[in-house]
């Protein structure tokens, strides 16, 4: 007899206990920014000539490059980003087609 009880009373409480879900009114937008920018590999022999003077210039002779790619940006703006490397230090020069060195 308890069991029954007891029974119908958890019965009861769980129909009380109903769960009220409704829609959404308002829309959820999802956004998502894509980087336009695109990196294409370079072999070093390839880069522009004043790249390379600008590479093998005094302040930057004593750096060895070992990788290059050539960036392109959202605004079609174009540099070459060479990857060099002084014993154990490494850095990143972006230099445009002219061989000015952006900062």
């Amino acid at each position: 007899m308890k069991k029954i009880i007891l029974s119908a009373a958890i019965l009861a409480f769980a129909g009380l206990t109903t769960v009220k879900a409704s829609e959404i009114k308002t829309p959820i937008v999802i956004s998502t920014l894509q980087d336009s920018v695109t990196k294409t590999p370079v072999e070093l022999k390839d880069l522009p000539d004043p790249v390379k003077a600008t590479l093998s210039s005094e302040k930057y002779k004593e750096w060895i490059p070992t990788a290059a790619f050539l960036v392109t940006n959202a605004d079609k703006s174009e540099h070459y980003q060479v990857d060099v490397k002084k014993q154990e230090e490494t850095a990143s020069l972006k230099i445009g087609k002219d061989g000015v060195v952006i900062e």
